[in-house]
C-alpha cells in the first residue's frame, strides 16, 4: 500500500500534535512536529533578548544561520525531542513565556522561509504526517491528506491551563485564554502564510470530543485516502 503525506493545520491547543503523534505511529509514518521548530527559534531570541521589552528582530534574523534544530528519538518514551543547537530544550520550549512571544516570531517572514525550507526538505519519499499552521497552504500543498483542527476558544484555554498545572506552572486559566485568544488574532492575520483553512482540508472541530473518538475519526479519514491513492 503506498504512503501518502498528511498535513494537520489549526488553531493553537486544538490537540494537532496529540493526533499527528497518534496518526504517525499508527501509521508507521514520521511524525514532524513544526511548532517545535517555532518555539525553538522563540527560545532563543527569548535566551539573547531579542524578544520580549526591547526587541531586536534584526539581530534574530542576523542569527538564523547559527540556529541549529534536530528531533532526536526518545527511545524510552517513544517520541522525538526537540534539540537547539545540541541541547534538549523539549521542556522549556513548552512554557508560557515561549507561548507568549512564539507567534510573533512565527510572523518575520525570515524565519518562516528558514524553517518552511527545512519542513519541505523532510518529505523526499511521503510517509510523513506534519502538523502546524501553514503546512497544506504553504509546505505541503499538494498533501494528499489536509486536515483543519478547530474548537472553541474556552475548549482550548482549558486544555492548555490544565497541561500546564500538571507541569508544575503557576498560571490563571484567564491568562492561558487571553494568551490562545491572542494567538489566535496573530495568526490568522499575518502577512506572511496566515494560518487558514486549505480550499481542500477537511474542517475537523473537536471542542466535544475526547481523544478517542478525534482518533479513530482521523485514522477513518487517512484510511480511505490511503486506499483511493493506491
Amino acid at each position: 500500500m503506498g504512503k501518502i503525506t498528511v498535513a494537520i493545520d489549526g488553531y493553537s491547543s486544538t490537540g494537532k500534535s496529540t493526533i499527528a503523534k497518534q496518526l504517525a505511529k499508527a501509521l508507521n509514518y514520521i511524525y514532524v512536529d513544526t511548532g517545535a521548530m517555532y518555539r525553538a527559534v522563540t527560545l532563543y531570541a527569548i535566551q539573547h533578548n531579542y524578544v520580549g521589552d526591547q526587541e531586536d528582530i534584526a539581530g534574530l534574523v542576523n542569527d538564523l544561520p547559527d540556529i541549529k534544530l534536530k528531533f532526536v528519538p526518545n527511545k524510552a518514551l517513544e517520541i522525538s525531542e526537540m534539540h537547539l543547537n545540541g541541547k534538549n530544550v523539549e521542556r522549556e520550549i513548552r512554557n508560557m513565556e515561549v507561548s507568549s512571544h512564539v507567534s510573533k516570531v512565527a510572523t518575520i517572514p525570515e524565519v518562516r522561509h528558514k524553517l518552511v525550507e527545512m519542513q519541505q526538505q523532510m518529505d523526499t519519499e511521503k510517509g510523513i504526517v506534519m502538523d502546524g499552521r501553514d503546512i497544506g497552504t504553504v509546505v505541503f500543498p499538494d498533501a494528499e491528506l489536509k486536515l483543519f483542527m478547530t474548537a472553541s476558544p474556552e475548549a482550548r484555554a482549558t486544555r492548555r491551563y490544565k497541561e500546564l498545572l500538571e507541569r508544575g506552572e503557576v498560571v490563571s486559566y484567564e491568562e492561558v485564554l487571553e494568551n490562545v485568544q491572542k494567538r489566535d488574532f496573530i495568526d490568522s492575520t499575518r502577512k506572511t502564510s496566515p494560518l487558514r483553512k486549505a480550499d481542500d482540508a477537511i474542517e475537523f472541530d473537536n471542542s466535544d470530543m475526547g481523544l478517542a473518538e478525534q482518533f479513530e475519526r482521523v485514522f477513518d479519514y487517512t484510511k480511505r485516502i490511503i486506499a483511493e491513492k493506491s
